[in-house]
């Protein structure tokens, strides 16, 4: 992990889309950096073609952005509500936020004044209500695990949740962005509608860059893509913690593809975490994958390694970020350093708006 000793200065934040950035340029105009284990080198993403070979295969992850962030009301006081996660039994893990005009940057501190348990970050106490648009109701029921953290499992009444976020929500920011953006700023080429209206709460952002033009060129050059889903959790910004259990799917199909490449001459290269999290929970110890669904609890660290992919294609991720021990597990320490040490001193942009970061062996 490349840990405290490296800062990202603020004006690194990607503050609005590549296409908002000027210069005619489109969502693969981004900045794209190389790691071939510890050499780095410098290049444009719409020079990916270039880069990969025949017989690659990019595992790609399907799943929508939601209009995740509702704005609600606790009496008089006005909070805003992040949907992340809709569990099997119908309730929503959600986080309560405070908004300040520049999305939101604070967890809740707790509502006084109902139910026994302690406020805790995020929401809370168990009992609270949360008043939604269009007259729906939101009750907190208990921490979403044993730490108590700013998860809730919460149970919404008047509505059904997916008819709340298509007629009142928003994406998900955070105040390094500088204004709302339109849900589909934060869909990437490869999602696709699911039919219980789930999602992810936050995009899967390294696919953001690619656009149809690119995906049709890496075709002809003769990459192949296996699509998976897995459907984000919310990540606040000022919270590094490990990720909760998240729903994934990985066809029968594309798990044919994975071990096919595995097999032969190319390479597996997944494109984001989160498809690296549905691939490997879908392998067995000897790096077979197999169709699977349902929910992961998978942390990948450097200890437990990866046993199918091979590449990963990732945004930056802040220093103290968890995914940087996945990163490690792919590529390796001292390739994860150097990579960093050269995105902050050629100037790249971090979140989801910004550059990207291919690891390859």
């Amino acid at each position: 992990m490349t840990g405290p000793a490296l800062r990202v200065p603020e004006e690194l934040s990607a503050r609005v889309p590549a296409e908002q950035r000027g210069a005619g340029r489109d969502r693969d105009g981004v900045r794209l950096l190389v790691s071939h284990g510890t050499e780095v080198s410098h290049h444009v993403f719409g020079e990916l073609p270039g880069l990969l070979r025949a017989g690659d295969l990019l595992v790609v992850n399907t799943s929508p952005t939601l209009a995740a962030a509702v704005d609600g009301r606790v009496g008089h006081t006005r909070v805003v509500v992040h949907f992340s996660t809709r569990g099997d039994d119908g309730r929503w893990a959600v986080e309560l936020r405070e908004p300040d005009g520049r999305g939101t940057t604070r967890a809740r501190a707790g509502i006084r004044g109902r139910g026994a348990l302690p406020a805790a970050a995020g929401g809370g106490p168990a009992g609270a209500q949360v008043r939604l648009p269009g007259g729906a109701r939101l009750v907190l029921e208990e921490p979403l695990s044993a730490r108590g953290d700013r998860l809730w499992w919460a149970r919404v009444s008047g509505a059904e949740v997916p008819a709340v976020l298509r007629e009142h929500g928003r994406a998900i920011r955070y105040s390094y962005t500088e204004r709302d953006q339109p849900l589909s700023a934060y869909q990437t080429v490869f999602a696709l509608p699911s039919a219980d209206g789930t999602g992810s709460a936050e995009m899967p952002s390294a696919a953001r860059p690619f656009t149809a033009r690119l995906v049709a060129e890496l075709v002809s050059r003769g990459v192949q893509f296996a699509p998976v889903t897995l459907h984000t959790g919310v990540a606040s910004a000022e919270v590094h913690e490990p990720p909760y259990p998240e729903r994934f799917s990985v066809p029968e199909a594309s798990a044919r593809l994975i071990n096919a490449a595995g097999a032969g001459d190319g390479r597996v290269i997944a494109v984001g975490t989160t498809a690296v999290r549905a691939v490997e929970s879908a392998a067995g110890a000897g790096g077979v994958v197999r169709a699977a669904a349902g929910w992961t609890d998978l942390v990948v660290t450097p200890e437990r390694g990866v046993r199918v992919v091979d590449g990963l294609l990732t945004g930056l991720h802040e220093p103290e970020a968890s995914h940087l021990l996945m990163l490690e597990a792919v590529a390796g320490r001292a390739a994860i350093d150097r990579g960093y040490d050269a995105a902050v001193r050629g100037r790249s942009l971090w979140h989801e708006f910004g550059d990207v970061h291919l690891l390859l062996p």
